[in-house]
């Protein structure tokens, strides 16, 4: 089923209320397609102390084909599903949601959540975009751990990339190809980033002050590669200086730039993968 299109709402402060449930660990299966790609998240909740509020999963612009708890498909009548939320009113205190939906990329002209430009998927999750990607507790103040699984036609997207370190990658039949990404620290969905297509890429390193190498990758349009040379001496400055002036030295073992001339935002300071 295929939700609406919703309104748009005033989000006040006075409103504010905890989240009843915490996002434990999400898993991202993407099995991409520009006019049809299938989601699937699987996500571990917990239930806060004192909390009794039902889950309430913010949606937008989806199709839904399946949803399980804990391995079991659940009746229609277990959920509520709107044009803006999926509602579960009264589930355990701790489960495993699965749930698997399809969205259109090269159909989505509001740039939000997942889409393609020039021929690259690409996303725009600020400041509630993930929304558009699958439903998910999509605030700012519910981070998690994220594991993503992307696969897609290797000869058009020979790059899939997301956010924190690369932990798998591979072929498979019928001209397809596999990656998979694990961040080990939590982060809200907003910084969640994901990038697939054809594009040149620059290497280089930087090595911390306690002596761990990051590798430093810059991905451009072919044409304009040679032209990310200052970015990276930058990137490498930038670095330096946040552990001089802050003492903060970089977490993951990759950080990326993705630079494409029609980024609809300009740019987005996901977790290492900008």
């Amino acid at each position: 089923m295929m939700s609406r299109a919703p309104e748009r709402r005033t989000v006040r402060l006075a409103d504010y209320a905890p989240p009843a449930f915490s996002t434990v660990r999400v898993e991202l299966d993407f099995d991409l397609e520009p006019d049809r790609t299938t989601v699937t998240a699987r996500q571990s909740f917990a239930r806060r102390a004192g909390a009794s509020a039902p889950l309430v999963l913010d949606g937008e612009g989806l199709e839904l084909v399946r949803i399980a708890m804990d391995g079991a498909a659940l009746a229609p009548e277990a959920y509520r599903l709107d044009a803006t939320c999926l509602t579960l009113p009264d589930p355990p205190e701790r489960f495993t949601l699965e749930i698997t939906n399809r969205i259109a990329p090269a159909a989505n002209t509001a740039l939000e959540g997942l889409y393609i430009s020039s021929g690259i998927f690409c996303t725009q999750c600020e400041a509630e975009g993930f929304r558009r990607i699958t439903w998910f507790q999509d605030r700012p103040d519910v981070m998690t751990r994220f594991r993503v699984r992307i696969e897609a036609e290797k000869a058009r997207y020979p790059h899939l990339l997301s956010n924190g370190n690369p932990i798998g990658q591979g072929d498979l039949p019928k001209g397809r190809h596999w990656a998979l990404w694990d961040d080990p620290f939590p982060k809200p969905a907003y910084l969640f980033a994901l990038v697939a297509g054809d594009l040149a890429l620059l290497r280089d390193h930087f090595t911390t002050r306690s002596g761990r190498t990051v590798e430093l990758r810059i991905y451009s349009e072919h044409e304009l590669i040679d032209q990310c040379h200052h970015a990276m001496a930058s990137l490498k400055k930038s670095m330096a200086w946040d552990e001089e002036r802050y003492g903060l030295e970089y977490d993951l073992d990759l950080f990326m730039i993705v630079a494409v001339s029609d980024f609809n935002m300009g740019a987005m300071e996901n977790k290492g993968l900008n």
